[in-house]
């Protein structure tokens, strides 16, 4: 069984019961997980009974997701907003989790001024800051104002928190075509995630188009169309010097009608063909993959 460091899944890729992916996952060679409020809030047992499930499992946590529509609100739904960021806050707090993921707002009452999403951006990430939480702000394919991820960039970049990152997620840099040349602007520190997955066509041509694509036929990395993007965006962000988490958020109606094992290995086998045939780590001990890097050493 191999142990794979770098690479870890999202429990919103599997179907069943909180302990059945937990452990899928495990069994699978992973040591970390990044976890679906719904997995949490919908266990039969209740909240506590879900964070003793994901204590228990052994598995690292690397964030908690998903808070939506935030940024750009005003009045009554603003403190709406700031209520449920709270609540989310608290959960990621009890699961042991570093990070909540943000995404980019679809609501139409939101404004895309740069200045208002900054300063709610900013308000979110002090929200979070006493719990020593990051916040990972995500560009959407089919957010309102938001849905590349240079645009995130700018947002968080004009919030200018540290506890405030971006989170980028291959799916919606494929989807919007986005180029990979901005990548060069953004701090590296500043990534504080990356999200793998693919899917199947060329191109995704109307933010519907993308929103459906993306919530029920994703695929893992090798499996898509995508792989030579693929390829190019795992070494982009190697030589830039990302040395943070990847997980698979796969989204896929078809993968949740097959048994957990099947699920896992198949992002078992994306892991190794981004581990060994892209990015070419080394396997330093015998059945075990050693994919985590060595610290960057910046110049004086």
């Amino acid at each position: 069984m191999v142990n794979i460091d770098d690479f870890g899944m999202d429990t919103i890729t599997l179907a069943g019961p909180l302990e059945a992916k937990l452990r899928a996952v495990r069994e699978g060679g992973f040591g970390q997980i990044m976890l679906a409020a719904r997995d949490i809030v919908g266990h039969p047992q209740g909240i506590d009974a879900a964070i003793a499930a994901v204590q228990a499992s052994g598995l690292r946590v690397t964030g908690f997701q998903v808070l939506r529509d935030f940024e750009g609100l005003t009045g009554h739904l603003h403190g709406y907003r700031v209520d449920m960021a709270q609540s989310m806050i608290e959960m990621c707090k009890a699961l042991g989790s570093p990070l909540l993921l943000a995404c980019s707002s679809t609501s139409q009452h939101a404004s895309g001024e740069i200045e208002l999403v900054a300063r709610d951006l900013r308000k979110l990430a002090m929200l979070a800051l006493p719990h020593r939480i990051r916040i990972c702000y995500e560009a959407l394919s089919w957010g309102r104002h938001i849905n590349e991820y240079p645009q995130a960039w700018a947002a968080v970049e004009a919030a200018d928190c540290p506890n405030l990152g971006l989170c980028i997620d291959a799916y919606h840099v494929f989807a919007t075509n986005t180029p990979l040349g901005p990548l060069a602007d953004i701090d590296p520190a500043k990534i504080f995630f990356v999200q793998l997955a693919d899917f199947m066509w060329n191109q995704v041509r109307t933010a519907e188009e993308r929103r459906d694509t993306a919530r029920t036929f994703r695929v893992f990395p090798g499996e898509g169309v995508h792989n030579t993007q693929m390829a190019e965006l795992a070494r982009c962000l190697d030589r830039m010097g990302y040395r943070g988490d990847y997980s698979f958020e796969v989204f896929n109606d078809d993968y949740q009608q097959l048994p957990l094992a099947t699920v896992v290995a198949r992002a078992r086998r994306a892991a190794i063909w981004l581990a060994e045939d892209i990015l070419r780590r080394s396997t330093p001990l015998p059945g075990q993959m050693q994919l985590r890097r060595s610290p960057v050493h910046t110049a004086a």
